[in-house]
């Protein structure tokens, strides 16, 4: 516990540092952020991002990355299509696709344009011809102010930081869209936590009986969903592991310091 408090406070730290636009100050906050980076690297995590290309990223289910995803100014940047979910004439979620992941710590930053939706899918399986949440646990990635999906659901639990659809972050500490949030998802032999600038605040155990009740009372129920409820009652598949994904929810939204830890 005290060297993953460690890590939630660099990842404090790489909030208030670079910011992805443009100001006077970049090369001093890109000199921030980079100290930071290297405190998580000391910590065990390895970047699966560089800042710079999409080695190692393609899309879900295909060979390259999508037009609609660029790098802008060190971020990983999905771009508004105006067309809704996956709805670009080019876009689609994207993976990192050089190993799956079994137990993790997985941290990042992210910010969203106004009303603009997006999520980031753990333990994820390639299933032709269906989409990635299918298999996919999903930290909620939202605009809570402008977004309607904030106001959906229950309690809360579709809005940033929330297991979606199920369990509502708390307390809900996100900031306004265009700043910068931090967060981290661990994940160590089925017990999960998500936590967002700083804050664990999320907590469930995956393959149990809390687990199927949770799915039952979900948009992922049996009735509701056969296919995506057999999938996520064994979350991660035989082997327990799975891909890291980002959304493509057809709105403008940015991703930098994308690190892990294995467990």
């Amino acid at each position: 516990m005290k060297r993953l408090m460690c890590a939630i406070s660099c990842m404090a730290v790489a909030a208030m540092a670079a910011s992805c636009v443009s100001n006077p100050n970049k090369k001093a906050a890109a000199d921030s952020t980079a100290t930071a980076q290297t405190a998580d690297v000391e910590e065990g995590f390895v970047a699966i991002f560089d800042g710079k290309t999409f080695d190692g990223w393609r899309g879900y289910n295909r060979t390259d990355v999508p037009s609609a995803w660029t790098i802008e100014d060190g971020c990983i940047k999905i771009n508004e299509s105006g067309m809704g979910e996956a709805g670009a004439k080019d876009g689609g979620d994207i993976i990192f696709a050089n190993k799956k992941f079994k137990n993790f710590e997985l941290a990042f930053d992210w910010k969203v344009d106004k009303g603009a939706n997006s999520g980031v899918f753990y333990l994820a399986q390639e299933i032709p011809n269906q989409p990635i949440y299918i298999s996919a646990p999903e930290y909620q990635v939202l605009d809570n102010e402008n977004h309607p999906d904030a106001k959906l659901g229950v309690d809360g639990n579709r809005q940033s930081a929330s297991l979606y659809d199920m369990i509502p972050a708390k307390p809900q500490n996100s900031k306004p869209f265009g700043e910068w949030n931090t967060a981290k998802i661990l994940v160590y032999d089925g017990t999960v936590a998500h936590f967002q600038n700083g804050t664990q605040v999320v907590e469930y155990h995956l393959w149990t009986p809390k687990w199927k009740e949770m799915l039952d009372n979900s948009k992922f129920s049996k009735d509701k969903w056969p296919e995506a409820y057999e999938l996520l009652l064994n979350c991660g598949g035989e082997n327990h592991e799975g891909y890291i994904g980002l959304q493509d929810h057809g709105n403008n939204v940015w991703f930098r310091n994308i690190r892990v830890k294995e467990l």
